[in-house]
């Protein structure tokens, strides 16, 4: 599987956070992050306008296809190891993934706090091939 682009909110902990426990489960490497502010989100994303970009999450696959919010979920799951029965579930129940999608972004100051505010830097990916090195500091 080629890399395909995770955009999201690069000004948003919870999604930072998030962001970064997906680079750590996806061993693979299959996914590239791009925090939404980044100019490349709008050359990956140049069918929408400002507000759509910064409205939910959106994967862009290498091929080009775009999924945006809670039809992000299936596909960004089949990236990941052993991502593909969630996503078959993900994928089964649309209405209800895109519901719990929306309930997570409406809350996502509140469930951030949580869990307790981890200080959490841009998801990135490491050099040396390991794991992306976002999450919490735990310092």
């Amino acid at each position: 599987m080629r890399t395909s682009a995770l955009l999201y909110d690069g000004d948003c902990g919870f999604c930072r956070w998030s962001a970064g426990i997906l680079l750590r489960w996806d061993r693979g490497r299959n996914l590239r992050p791009v925090a939404l502010q980044d100019p490349e989100a709008g050359e990956l994303l140049a069918g929408m306008t400002e507000d759509e970009r910064m409205a939910s999450w959106h994967l862009v696959t290498a091929g080009g296809d775009v999924y945006s919010a809670g039809a992000a979920v299936p596909e960004v799951l089949r990236h990941l190891r052993g991502g593909s029965p969630p996503a078959a579930a993900a994928e089964r129940f649309p209405e209800a993934t895109e519901r719990a999608y929306r309930f997570v972004s409406r809350h996502r100051g509140r469930l951030y706090r949580m869990i307790g505010r981890p200080k959490p830097r841009a998801p990135a990916r490491t050099g040396d091939g390991g794991p992306g090195t976002a999450g919490g500091d735990r310092r």
